[in-house]
């Protein structure tokens, strides 16, 4: 069976996935079924084969397994935000659209993705400007005390999540080009090996963006995974472990020294740190994370069947408190983890993360089968972004790491972050065609 064979039937059990999981809702919400969640099913379906069809045309060999799981998390995500709101779900879906349809823009009109190497600094640039975009008065938006937004008009849109990309292809094409440099002269300290201070440049530049982030918009997410991207890439460009230790030492002491002079990074450590010492108040949200996760036990309440409000409150309560009368704030875009754990118990949310690191695999393995030095760098850097950010925020309601405003890519609501993540994985199918066709004719017949 052929690659894009492979790829069709996967999307199979995804449309079923969709059929099943709208009729358990409907089945707990009314005991009208009718033939709603078949349309549903066959429509996602209907997208996703004419997403598949223009992969099969332009990349026909790029992994056979990306698309479909990437479709999976999709589908997932609608059902589980009509669950909780069924207007949200209609905005999701259409989300998802033009989300397909950026996807294939990118693949039919980029034609060499190795283009992009040439433009690094205006694309570094454009990065840097939407990260700031937020701090922008009139247009800027406040988000869990995070300048993660920009409003212009009806729309809220999140620039982090372009930036993203911007900022992985700016990283992949620098170091291609410098990763000799950075080694050069390197001498070895009590069995660490330093590169010379001169060449240090690009880590504390990067690391001083991460800082700028951190203390400028507030975002400790964001932060945390940009840096991340960046120790990836620089140990794959490097292969010196030293890096990734210098890097996180830097990291660690610029995180402890703002959470120490900077209020608003103290006092995200501190809720992390102790979330019941003020349960009803700056701990609201993470305790009642930590208390739906529990209560979801092995196999969970069922889909459709936790409660997220309450059904009164008193006036008092909603005055005192803006989140009082939701037992899970912000359950579609936060703690979209959170619901679903409780919902469908721990094995559900060990599938979710499960899901992922599957994508993380097919995307490693894509920077493994690359056959020049800006392709690997930039399909590792596609995926480590992709990665920690599931990590960030599965890591944030869990309580592993503090809690961040980012978004679980491709489940929680948020159309900007739909759109950035198709152009992803737009890259990487396009990155995994060139490095399986050249794999293909070296070594004959089909990869897996």
């Amino acid at each position: 069976m052929s690659a894009r064979s492979r790829e069709l039937f996967g999307l199979v059990p995804v449309a079923i996935l969709v059929t099943a999981g709208f009729t358990a809702v409907f089945i707990v919400e009314s005991a009208q079924l009718g033939g709603t969640s078949l349309f549903y099913g066959a429509y996602f379906l209907a997208l996703c084969v004419a997403a598949h069809l223009i992969i099969r045309w332009r990349l026909p060999d790029a992994d056979p397994f990306l698309f479909p799981l990437v479709a999976l998390l999709a589908a997932f995500g609608l059902v589980m935000i009509y669950r909780m709101n069924a207007d949200l779900a209609r905005d999701q879906a259409n989300w998802f659209v033009l989300g397909l349809i950026a996807f294939s823009a990118t693949i039919i009109f980029l034609r060499d993705y190795h283009v992009l190497e040439r433009y690094r600094y205006v694309i570094a640039s454009a990065g840097i400007a939407l990260l700031l975009l937020p701090r922008v008065p009139g247009i800027g938006a406040i988000t869990n005390d995070a300048y993660l937004s920009i409003q212009l008009g009806p729309i809220t849109f999140q620039p982090t999540e372009i930036a993203k990309l911007c900022i992985v292809i700016f990283l992949a094409s620098y170091l291609r080009e410098k990763r000799e440099v950075l080694v050069v002269g390197a001498r070895r300290i009590m069995g660490v090996t330093l590169p010379p201070l001169k060449h240090l440049g690009p880590l504390l530049v990067v690391w001083g963006i991460a800082m700028l982030m951190l203390i400028f918009i507030r975002d400790l997410g964001s932060s945390l995974m940009f840096f991340g991207v960046f120790l990836a890439l620089i140990y794959v460009a490097t292969a010196r472990i030293s890096f990734v230790i210098i890097g996180l030492g830097l990291f660690l002491l610029g995180a402890w020294f703002f959470a120490s002079t900077v209020g608003h990074v103290g006092e995200r450590f501190d809720i992390w740190l102790n979330p019941f010492a003020d349960a009803s108040g700056a701990g609201y949200q993470i305790s009642q994370s930590l208390f739906a996760q529990a209560d979801g036990g092995l196999f969970g309440q069922g889909l459709g069947s936790s409660l997220l409000e309450l059904p009164q409150v008193s006036a008092d309560c909603a005055e005192q408190f803006p989140s009082c009368g939701a037992i899970l704030p912000a359950p579609h875009t936060d703690f979209v983890y959170s619901v679903i754990v409780n919902e469908l118990g721990l094995f559900g949310g060990a599938a979710v993360i499960l899901i992922y690191l599957m994508i993380a695999a097919r995307g490693f393995k894509t920077a493994l089968l690359a056959n020049d030095g800006f392709s690997k760098l930039l399909a590792t850097g596609l995926t480590a972004v992709f990665a920690l950010q599931a990590f960030v925020i599965i890591g944030g309601v869990t309580r592993v790491i503090p809690l961040t405003g980012v978004t679980l890519p491709l489940i929680s609501y948020g159309g900007s972050s739909i759109i950035a993540n198709m152009i992803l994985f737009a890259l990487l199918l396009m990155i995994s065609d060139d490095a399986r066709r050249h794999a293909r004719t070296q070594q004959g017949g089909d990869l897996v």
